[in-house]
């Protein structure tokens, strides 16, 4: 439970001094595409698992029953209403903030068509769990690169500042309650969406532990 310890994103050499920057860092940025890819790689993971989706899409799926939305249109809606939540928190957007929507589609549209999927449910549940932890370290390496987070990660970063809760539990909470919202207004959830909501967070943890320990050993 050492992951709980991690209370904030840590800073490292590659880590860019300031978060909205128009002359970023080299390194900074290549560790902020890398992380990006990852990132779409452990959600492309957990679409072609197809054992439930992530909790914002149960969330937006919610909406669209009771407003008769597009799903499209619904998570455009949700994201825009989650970067105004970042104006009390004080959050700051970034290049990382454009780019996590840019890379992040593109991995998804070529990656799908060439990732695994199978006839067992139970491969298709440890598919989804090793998208959940891919995510998780691929979002660790991107917030660590201080370009600025996407929409949901940057509400996680500033409610744990204002809080000083561990990141662990504070996404955790954040998924979970969105689960729970999406669910009773009408949305579909699975396997896949309880291991996203209870193991992001700890991912994103375990993964910036990873990156701080060998950063210290170098």
């Amino acid at each position: 439970m050492s992951f709980l310890s991690v209370t904030s994103v840590p800073t490292l050499r590659w880590s860019s001094p300031k978060a909205f920057t128009l002359k970023p860092p080299f390194a900074s940025m290549m560790f902020l595409i890398l992380g990006l890819v990852m990132f779409g790689l452990g959600e492309a993971l957990l679409v072609n698992a197809g054992v439930g989706v992530s909790p914002w899409t149960v969330f937006a799926e919610g909406v669209t029953k009771i407003t008769g939305w597009s799903l499209g249109l619904a998570t455009f809606l949700i994201s825009a209403t989650v970067l105004l939540l970042w104006i009390p928190l004080r959050q700051t957007p970034g290049i990382g903030t454009i780019l996590n929507a840019v890379i992040v589609a593109l991995v998804l549209e070529y990656a799908l068509p060439i990732l695994p999927r199978f006839d067992s449910y139970l491969a298709n549940a440890l598919l989804a769990l090793t998208g959940v932890f891919v995510t998780g370290f691929g979002g660790a390496i991107y917030l660590v690169a201080n370009l600025g987070p996407g929409p949901r990660d940057g509400l996680m970063t500033g409610l744990q500042r204002v809080t000083g809760k561990p990141i662990a539990l504070v996404r955790m909470s954040i998924e979970l309650t969105v689960v729970a919202i999406g669910w009773a207004l009408g949305g579909t959830l699975g396997l896949g969406t309880l291991l996203f909501a209870v193991g992001i967070g700890p991912a994103m943890a375990i993964g910036m532990q990873i990156l701080q320990l060998r950063s210290v050993t170098r």
